[in-house]
């Protein structure tokens, strides 16, 4: 057996904890609380998380043995990175295994939103025939402006370009060009704002997205527009959206994240022109699978000083 500790704390698909005990003594410790982990993460050499786990300072500083974090899946905002730098811990993620079910899962939202089925499948569980009242909005033959063109945002914009939308895309990180590769027209984000008839978000949360869609961003779109959000909560205004919601400003809105998670039953959430799902962009038995393996071998080849393919620092 290997001289390598393992220590996994959200869980993983059994393909990929087979893997890492073909090279290493693997501990799996679901649903561990922060004040225990600390405690428990001293002797291991890696760590491998979800969403669920915060990794902060004083996790690496307890850490003494820590090589390297492994995330399975994308995100990495609940990695203390300046930590991790300081104490010379590798981060890596699994950036390519979810991107399928995020996009999916953003047109199952946009087409809910925009035919209003959460409200037509409770109003008829009740008892409820609302018809008349029930009228929706077609996504062929509109705009759909989609922040964040990196992987998930393409995969999304191919999508929507089946339903015969016209895909704008706004992200500082992609070159135009690249971005008109990838079946989108490259715009400013105001561009964006004031073109689009549905938005999408699909980007990380950092310093400079957070809060990006703000009552400012709300007042350059037109009225009616619906916003759709599988990305990260923190990346919209939750009050600027709920009073968009609220004066009409915003027909409809879609939210699989939230700046607070879970959030609770606050006036957002029960909102009836809010569709919302509990964070599942990445809750599909394939891509569940495919991070699970991928975050396995690359914190493997972490551990081993072989060449990785998603080092995120």
């Amino acid at each position: 057996m290997s001289e390598w500790k393992i220590l996994i704390t959200d869980g993983l698909d059994s393909n990929g904890v087979a893997i890492l005990k073909k090279s290493a003594d693997v501990v799996e410790m679901t649903g561990i609380s922060p004040e225990d982990l600390i405690k428990q993460v001293v002797d291991f050499d890696a760590l491998i998380i979800r969403g669920r786990t915060k990794v902060t300072t004083a996790v690496f500083e307890a850490a003494k043995n820590l090589k390297v974090v492994g995330r399975a899946g994308v995100g990495v905002d609940n990695i203390d990175l300046a930590a991790a730098k300081t104490h010379g811990v590798t981060v890596v993620n699994s950036p390519m295994a979810t991107t399928t079910a995020v996009a999916e899962l953003t047109m199952a939202l946009m087409l809910s939103a925009v035919r209003q089925i959460a409200l037509a499948d409770s109003s008829i569980k009740a008892g409820k025939w609302l018809k008349k009242e029930l009228e929706g909005f077609e996504l062929s033959g509109k705009t759909l402006g989609v922040i964040g063109f990196g992987r998930i945002g393409a995969s999304v914009a191919k999508r929507a370009a089946a339903f015969d939308m016209t895909i704008l895309g706004y992200d500082p990180m992609v070159p135009a060009d690249e971005i008109t590769s990838r079946g989108g027209n490259p715009v400013t984000l105001d561009e964006l704002l004031q073109q689009s008839d549905l938005i999408t978000m699909h980007l990380p949360l950092t310093d400079e997205t957070r809060g990006m869609i703000n009552s400012d961003a709300f007042s350059k779109m037109k009225k009616g527009i619906y916003l759709i959000c599988a990305a990260r909560g923190g990346v919209i205004d939750e009050a600027a959206l709920l009073e968009a919601l609220n004066s009409g400003k915003v027909a409809g809105a879609a939210l699989d994240v939230f700046a607070a998670e879970p959030p609770g039953l606050t006036d957002l959430v029960t909102h009836p022109k809010l569709v919302c799902t509990p964070h599942v962009g990445a809750q599909t038995i394939e891509a569940q699978r495919r991070a699970s393996n991928d975050i396995a071998e690359e914190v493997l080849a972490a551990l081993n000083g072989q060449s990785l393919r998603w080092k995120v620092t």
